[in-house]
């Protein structure tokens, strides 16, 4: 049966696209008259917004699934006024990846003519020109996959249907080759000298000294969510850091995810949230509960605080049990003082914390929020509301930010990452005077005095200077003070990634596990793979459980019998023991995949498939070696399905 169609067709003609006052990523403007035979998306947006920003990965799967019969057009409506400019939208689609055609409309033109309220909106256009359907907020995917496919099949039968590719210029940054592409937060560790680096669009952590020396990358460069290795492992977008020890904690915003990185072992694993762009009420082991791309980090005691933007609220993970869920905000948009369970926050996206008070810069309200940690009060220190913002100096709320993304906190003073009024802010938190501490208020990247600028977005101060991620410059900047001068953070040996391309025999969604090098005695000897269910679970009825051994291409003096290269069955159970030999001599690596179904006992509809990629580097050493090798995982409990 097919999927039933949400449409709602009307006699309302879609009203042409004028108004615009630059196209992007076209050759030259679009009208729907051009465009008569396709189907039209428009995507009525805004770059500040975290639902617009939810929306791009839907509609880049409608585009990769209807190339010749869909074309999404991104209407830019500006809430800001930095954002007004069409360079300033240049910047965004380069950042976000868009490669479909987007018109600035800075004068609200489009906006009017269809009447459009909030972002996102959605509007859908018929291959006839008239308006079939329109949606408001985020979400819709599955909706408009149906709308659209109903569309296409009317037109083909009316034989109004023209296919096509659509000619794009992509706007894309030149900025590619640089060895940081907008970097979104850093995080100093004044102890060990140490920087850390988000940087965001090479989908890695960069760690370096705080004179530059590189000490490490964190992640291959490639877009996912993989754990393992260094060099393995996968980052989309990632923020806020923050330091526990020998573990980096890390919001993987564009996952939804929270990652832990050991800085020892060197591999990195999730320890929050589903994958999955989810608001929960409730507290809950961290693999179950989904997160709402978490922005920033900040630890007080045993407590990791997170700026959940996308929820509009902060959020706790508690570092000893694992636990992750709601601490403040209701999670309505908007700026309301009070206490924790009553307040509104609007896009929080920057914290930190002097032992007292968490300090919050609430984006999408341009205001610094602050919590007393000790009874839960939340005030607004600085800033306006939701449509108050601009460029000015005070005392409180006298006071006024763009989009602020980060802060900082030192000496009695907040430093302020004014995002979008490309500068440096202060307040004092004794008077909670807002004053310019350094930045000329226009985009650029100069470091003499008045220093300039691009959409800075993360702060970190440490041994008496702030380290600042200057995003649209591809750059850091360190602000000293007494003099106060700028400079730019050494990079020159650092190099953009270039991703390790995932492995031909790779199975969807296999997380790999990185091992230690292995001394083997040489011989014959054993692999005992222990892959241990969750309690309360079983091997699935009659599914096929599966495991196979992978060597390495240049791999010497090791082998397994062909017989147990590649064994699937569904009376396989783990654990297995696998045979292997290897020679004085030989060495290289392996790889052994795991590939478990189960499900819960008494519930056979609720079903996970776990697959795990042990990478085991090895030597055939007779001194120390060690004749069996044991590769075990524990099967985290899976979340429950959705209702």
């Amino acid at each position: 049966m097919a999927p039933r169609s949400t449409l709602q067709m009307g006699p309302i003609r879609a009203p042409e696209l004028e108004g615009g006052v630059g196209w992007l990523n076209v050759p030259g403007p679009l009208s729907l008259a051009g465009l008569r035979g396709k189907v039209v998306l428009l995507d009525f947006w805004t770059y500040c917004c975290i639902n617009c920003m939810h929306v791009i990965p839907d509609l880049k799967a409608l585009e990769a699934k209807y190339p010749n019969e869909l074309v999404v057009i991104g209407v830019h409506s500006a809430k800001f006024t930095n954002e007004k400019d069409t360079s300033s939208i240049r910047q965004a689609i380069a950042r976000y990846d868009i490669q479909h055609p987007v018109v600035n409309d800075a004068n609200f033109a489009i906006w009017n003519a269809y009447a459009v309220r909030a972002w996102p909106t959605l509007v859908l256009i018929s291959p006839d020109g008239y308006v079939a359907n329109r949606y408001s907020g985020e979400g819709h995917r599955e909706e408009l996959d149906r709308d659209i496919a109903a569309l296409i099949a009317e037109a083909k039968r009316k034989g109004t249907l023209k296919p096509s590719s659509l000619e794009i210029a992509l706007e894309l940054s030149k900025e590619t080759d640089k060895p940081l592409r907008f970097p979104g937060k850093v995080h100093a560790d004044a102890a060990n000298q140490r920087l850390f680096i988000a940087d965001s669009n090479h989908h890695r952590i960069v760690m370096t000294g705080f004179d530059g020396t590189v000490l490490d990358t964190i992640g291959s460069g490639a877009p996912g969510t993989r754990n393992g290795p260094f060099d393995f492992a996968e980052f989309r977008y990632p923020q806020g850091m923050a330091l526990d020890g020998d573990f980096l904690y890390v919001a993987d915003t564009g996952n939804h995810l929270i990652r832990r990185v050991n800085l020892k072992s060197k591999a990195v694993e999730t320890v929050a949230g589903t994958g999955k762009n989810e608001r929960s009420s409730q507290m809950g082991p961290g693999l179950t509960i989904g997160l709402s791309s978490p922005w920033d980090l900040v630890i007080h005691g045993r407590t990791m605080f997170i700026a959940m933007a996308g929820a509009h609220q902060i959020w706790q993970y508690n570092l000893d049990t694992g636990m992750v869920g709601w601490y403040a905000g209701t999670g309505a948009e908007g700026r309301r003082d009070g206490t924790l369970d009553t307040a509104l926050f609007a896009q929080p996206s920057g914290l930190a914390t002097d032992g007292k008070r968490l300090y919050v810069a609430d984006s999408e309200i341009s205001a610094i929020r602050a919590i007393d940690l000790a009874d839960g009060n939340v005030t607004t220190l600085a800033g306006g509301d939701l449509f108050d913002f601009g460029d000015a100096n005070g005392k409180g709320e006298n006071a006024r930010f763009q989009h602020p993304l980060a802060v900082a906190v030192a000496d009695r003073k907040l430093y302020v990452a004014d995002t979008y009024n490309h500068k440096l802010r202060t307040i004092d938190l004794r008077t909670r005077f807002v004053s310019n501490l350094i930045g000329s208020g226009k985009p650029g990247l100069q470091n003499d005095i008045p220093a300039f600028f691009h959409e800075p977005s993360g702060l970190a101060y440490a041994g008496g200077k702030l380290f600042v991620a200057d995003t649209n410059n591809h750059v850091v900047r360190v602000v000293e003070f007494e003099p106060t001068r700028v400079s730019t953070f050494p990079t020159d040996k650092l190099n953009a990634p270039t991703p390790v391309k995932r492995k031909a025999d790779a199975l969807p969604n296999e997380e790999q596990i990185g091992v230690p090098a292995q001394r083997l005695t040489p011989g014959s000897g054993e692999i005992v793979v222990d892959i241990q269910l969750p309690p309360g679970f079983k091997y699935a009825p009659s599914a096929e459980q599966r495991y196979f051994v992978s060597v390495e291409a240049g791999t010497e003096g090791f082998s397994v019998p062909a017989k147990s290269l590649d064994v699937t069955s569904d009376k396989l159970r783990f654990p297995v023991k696998i045979p292997y030999t290897v020679t004085p001599d030989g060495m290289g690596a392996f790889d052994v995949v795991v590939s478990v179904t189960y499900c819960k006992e008494g519930n056979e509809g609720f079903c996970s498939v776990a697959t795990y990629r042990f990478h085991v580097p090895f030597i055939g050493r007779a001194k120390g070696g060690s004749k069996n090798l044991i590769l075990q995982k524990r099967i985290p409990t899976p979340a429950p399905p959705t209702p």
